[in-house]
């Protein structure tokens, strides 16, 4: 089976390439079940209900978060009752919403969709090692399929969780920083792994946001308001192929489109 993983979607560029784009890719490349992280998608900061709403309608499965997803408030009371709209899920308890599912894919393979957040350098949550092993311990044991987003800034860390869950899972994948990375392979134990999607917006700028406003920011120091840039505008995935009965992965590429 295929999986495609979409990099931070980010405001409404990211969004608008996505409409473009995720159809003729779930055809030309035979997806079976569509993730994204979406974390960025409301103006380059969190993501709202609408905006869930539009992704789900156009075809992805399930969303993941990271360390933006509780940014817009109306957001707290839409998780709960969305469990494809996943955070975190080493946040501390009590925080709304969940960080794993299990869904049905198109072609009626049972998947997991994990979603854990880095520590290093990132606000306080708790342990995503320990709670990777706590998640896979409540996994019904026929869900052999199991792809965990990694929401993390430093690589050493991705690294680590790769190294971590490899045979345990059938991908590691990285977000947050925005730049892809070239490390795309498949682990000894047979879990496909990449450092870091990238992301899905627009490329001229610093991660999403216009290059004036943060080449400001770091010649003077002084707070300024950050705005999706405008420009060329791609969309950074990678498809992943599993052997559904095994869960391996057979193979990971990376897919990129870029914007007219």
């Amino acid at each position: 089976m295929n999986i495609l993983f979409i990099g931070d979607i980010f405001a409404s560029p990211g969004r608008k390439i996505v409409v473009d784009h995720l159809a003729d890719i779930r055809e030309s490349q035979n997806i079976d079940l569509a993730i994204a992280n979406a974390e960025n998608s409301a103006g380059g900061f969190g993501i709202t209900p609408r905006i869930a709403e539009e992704l789900f309608g156009l075809g992805i499965d399930v969303l993941t978060g990271g360390n933006h997803s509780f940014d817009k408030k109306e957001i707290l009371d839409y998780m709960p009752l969305h469990p494809r709209l996943l955070r975190p899920a080493n946040y501390p308890e009590g925080a709304p919403g969940n960080g794993c599912i299990e869904i049905e894919a198109r072609n009626g393979v049972r998947c997991a969709v994990m979603s854990l957040q880095g520590r290093t350098y990132m606000p306080a949550v708790d342990d995503p090692f320990r709670k990777a092993d706590e998640l896979l311990k409540s996994l019904a044991a026929e869900v052999k399929v199991r792809f965990v987003d990694f929401h993390a800034e430093v690589t050493s860390e991705k690294m680590a969780m790769g190294w971590y869950l490899d045979g345990r899972v059938s991908a590691v994948i990285g977000t947050h920083t925005h730049v892809p990375t070239a490390d795309t392979r498949i682990l000894p134990g047979g879990t496909a792994y990449q450092t870091d999607a990238g992301m899905t917006g627009p490329y001229d700028s610093v991660i999403g946001v216009e290059k004036s406003t943060i080449l400001h920011r770091f010649l003077t120091a002084m707070p300024v308001r950050m705005e999706p840039a405008k420009g060329l505008v791609e969309l950074h995935s990678v498809i992943l192929e599993v052997d559904e009965i095994s869960g391996k992965a057979i193979s990971l590429k990376r897919h990129t489109i870029r914007g007219d």
